[in-house]
């Protein structure tokens, strides 16, 4: 469907165009310049135009200052107050800031203006992403939202912005704009108020409405300046409005705007084949930083054909990557897929198939002291006999799991005889005070006699060897018990003088593996194995060899 629109497309400009010059008639780079130059009034980068059957064309738009467009598409009624002067003033005391936020805007503008005119909504929002990121795609808060627009995860995924291991659509020039004017729609819808709909964008909407519902309660006012809401909310839209203040009269304030023509600054172009991002920019004649700067939602090194990617380019750049591409006889990717069949260190999974890791490890973005969880997949160079591109099974369902490289450990219940510290035992036991801490969900230094620990070993350490009561042990290979210290009563003194030594009650099966039933005398004892990190929910009891054990002592 995209190929038959984008090639009704093509034919729609053709017909267009064939009043003035046109693209056959260019025999030399000045008149070729001249016909582009015509064409760029033609530019919107709503049309998506595929690059192996069609070509790259625009339509038209007035030539004019966007400034002064946006200027006639405000529609909100000012706020005037205390906090709009505090926060015009820090405006004005960092012109180079200013400054910085408003080159930067260039880019994406006008595709903004035109989507907030296409939905009848106000130009001020076109405003709002200098509120939020200072107008910088690759924005990332501390809080995790991301993007020029600042989507948390949850909502980006509510408005149906991809977030997986190729992209992340939060990022996304087209369509995280596309998802915040539906999002501050769907507000203004909730709220009948645009002062009220973008509180709502930054503290959320049940909060304000909880807000509004506090005010109802007690017969105030529900209006933006009555609410009781966070510094953060309280001024949001002051910023706004004082942004809207410098672009309506920038001169009263000593500022100059950048000049803005009001036509596209870029134009969107896709591609059914893989292609690596520093050779799109190398056909687009852009830098990587350039290309990235337009498309930062791509998160490896490889653009996946797959996905019917949308790749952003200024019109020139655009005109060129589409020649460019048409001549080229290299290879357009040198990357590929492997998925992990087990548990492995990226060092060893680059071992067995003949890869740097060091460029795994990068490419991949997998942090040092990580190892990778079966059904992972992984970038990895192509070899010389790999043609195939990356599927659309691949593209669609991959996934990289990744866990802290640690030996595997099983859980012990251990029941203590005496009183003493968890340094004592973490000590013994080859663990710090934090774990033994957090695997007990405590923040006591001292255990007393009779409570039982949790631990967690690993794998083949070995246990140390106390004296004490019988210690027994579930055998979790051969399905049985197993004796695994020797029976040493306890002196009267000892029991008076709480002398005793820790005993091991049980000791479950290595973390994340199947637990097998224990027989003891009848009886089946399910032993499960938890996750280190995560105590036990009960008391354990004692194996009834310990406790016949204890009977006999007269305990």
């Amino acid at each position: 469907m995209r190929f038959i629109l984008s090639a009704l497309l093509v034919l729609t400009l053709a017909a267009c165009a064939s009043q003035g010059p046109t693209t056959k008639t260019a025999t030399n780079p000045a008149s070729q310049q001249a016909v582009a130059d015509a064409l760029r009034k033609n530019a919107t980068a709503k049309e998506t135009i595929n690059v192996d059957q069609g070509s790259v064309n625009q339509l038209t738009s007035q030539d004019a200052d966007l400034w002064g467009r946006i200027r006639r598409g405000f529609q909100m009624p000012d706020l005037q107050t205390d906090l709009v002067d505090m926060q015009l003033n820090w405006y004005l005391q960092r012109p180079d800031y200013v400054q910085r936020m408003t080159e930067r805007s260039q880019k994406y503008l006008y595709h903004i203006v035109e989507e907030l005119e296409a939905r009848h909504m106000p130009t001020e929002l076109a405003l709002l992403p200098f509120i939020e990121s200072a107008y910088s795609p690759q924005a990332l808060s501390v809080a995790k939202a991301a993007g020029m627009w600042q989507f948390m995860p949850g909502t980006g995924r509510t408005y149906n912005l991809k977030q997986n291991m190729w992209q992340d659509e939060r990022r996304d020039v087209l369509a995280s704009t596309s998802a915040a004017l539906d999002y501050l729609s769907n507000l203004h819808d909730m709220f009948g108020d645009w002062q009220l709909a973008l509180a709502a964008y930054n503290w959320g909407e049940g909060n304000v409405q909880r807000a509004i519902a506090r005010n109802e309660a007690a017969g105030l006012p529900t209006d933006y300046l009555s609410l009781r809401m966070p510094n953060e909310t309280r001024n949001y839209v002051p910023k706004l409005q004082a942004v809207k203040n410098i672009i309506m009269n920038p001169q009263m304030y000593g500022l100059t705007l950048p000049a803005i023509p009001n036509h596209p600054y870029f134009v969107t172009v896709t591609t059914s084949h893989d292609i690596d991002v520093d050779v799109a920019a190398r056909l687009a004649n852009l830098s990587t930083d350039e290309f990235r700067s337009l498309n930062p939602s791509f998160r490896k090194p490889v653009i996946l054909g797959a996905t019917q990617p949308q790749i952003l380019l200024p019109f020139d750049n655009a005109s060129a990557f589409e020649r460019n591409l048409k001549a080229y006889s290299g290879s357009l990717s040198s990357w590929t897929t492997y998925t992990v069949d087990q548990r492995a260190t990226p060092a060893a999974i680059a071992q067995k198939i003949g890869v740097d890791a060091d460029t795994l490890m990068e490419v991949n973005k997998i942090p040092v002291g990580m190892r990778l969880k079966p059904g992972s997949t992984i970038v990895v160079p192509r070899g010389s006999d790999d043609d195939e591109d990356i599927s659309a099974d691949v593209a669609e369902s991959a996934v990289l799991a990744m866990e802290p490289d640690v030996p595997d450990t099983r859980k012990m219940l251990i029941r203590v005889r005496r009183n003493q510290s968890m340094s004592a035992i973490a000590l013994r036991y080859g663990v710090s005070v934090g774990q033994l801490k957090a695997w007990n969900k405590t923040r006591r230094d001292q255990v007393s006699r009779g409570q039982v620990i949790v631990l967690h070993v690993p794998v083949g350490k070995p246990v140390p060897s106390e004296p004490g009561p019988e210690k027994i042990a579930t055998d979790v290979q051969g399905g049985g018990v197993q004796k695994i210290g020797t029976h040493v009563a306890e002196t009267r003194g000892d029991r008076k003088k709480g002398r005793g030594r820790s005993a091991i009650v049980k000791v479950a099966e290595p973390t994340g593996k199947a637990s097998a039933p224990v027989a003891s005398k009848g009886k089946v004892e399910k032993v499960s194995a938890s996750a280190p990190g995560k105590a036990s929910k009960g008391a354990a009891e004692s194996h009834p060899k310990t406790a016949a054990s204890a009977k006999k002592k007269g305990k």
